[in-house]
């Protein structure tokens, strides 16, 4: 009697199981990926400006490569610091400029090519670069002279890799927004870099005129700033109407 009551409180449990409502992942609605947004739209505008400098020039600063001959061996002339560079048309290179605020909660398209950190001359090229949050990022060792990698930031991963001469890039990628993350080569204190995490593709960095463009920006308005290694950050609130070309300026002056 008691394995017929066995047997039939077995099969009342298998009929349970395969009648019941199943909640494994398996009947479960799949999880939607987040719609990942490109730039440009039909009625999408820009903002473009300058970054001016006004004041006395600082003096060049120079960089000593003398203690390590194989990166002063690539050099026939002094370097100079990019610490600060004036253009001759009064605006600085090298200055960060971003959407800080009033761009839609969105997944935006980060590009499919990698940006690249070249080490070149013992220096880092470029000085100051952007990339997309989960943008890959290649850094590569041009010199014959070993280097070593050491980004520093405060909410991305922190790593610290060697990077011989002839060896395959490092491929990395920060996963969170950082404004900015700093980078240097513990085997040669004067090299440093600078990279805009940001998780909209809205940004620039300066060249040699000191100018800027935001292309593919939604009407709305926005918070633009501008960082510099040496002066800080200035912001700038700015309303864009459809399809327009909205210009602003920053300026810097040192007191």
């Amino acid at each position: 009697m008691k394995k017929l009551n066995l047997i039939a409180c077995g099969i009342v449990s298998l009929l349970l199981t395969g009648c019941g409502a199943n909640t494994t992942s398996e009947n479960a609605a799949p999880k939607e990926e987040p719609t990942k947004y490109a730039v440009n739209g039909p009625n999408a505008g820009s903002i473009s400006g300058n970054v001016n400098f006004t004041g006395a020039k600082p003096a060049v600063k120079t960089i000593d490569m003398s203690a390590n001959q194989a990166c002063a061996s690539t050099h026939t002339t002094p370097v100079a610091s990019e610490e600060v560079i004036v253009n001759n048309n009064g605006t600085l290179k090298y200055a960060f400029v971003w959407v800080k605020s009033g761009i839609a909660e969105k997944t935006w398209r980060p590009p499919s090519s990698p940006a690249v950190l070249d080490q070149k001359g013992c220096m880092y090229t470029p000085h100051v670069m952007g990339v997309m949050v989960n943008q890959e990022v290649k850094f590569v060792n041009s010199d014959a002279t070993n280097h070593n990698v050491h980004p520093l930031p405060r909410v991305n991963e922190e790593w610290n890799e060697s990077e011989p001469p002839n060896s395959d890039p490092k491929l990395k990628r920060f996963t969170r927004e950082e404004i900015m993350v700093p980078v240097k080569c513990n085997i040669h204190p004067w090299m440093r870099a600078w990279i805009g995490v940001v998780s909209h593709p809205f940004f620039a960095v300066t060249g040699d005129d000191g100018s800027f463009k935001l292309k593919g920006l939604p009407a709305g308005k926005y918070t633009l700033a501008a960082w510099h290694e040496k002066y800080g950050t200035k912001e700038i609130e700015v309303i864009v109407a459809p399809k327009e070309d909205k210009t602003v300026n920053f300026d810097y002056k040192p007191e």
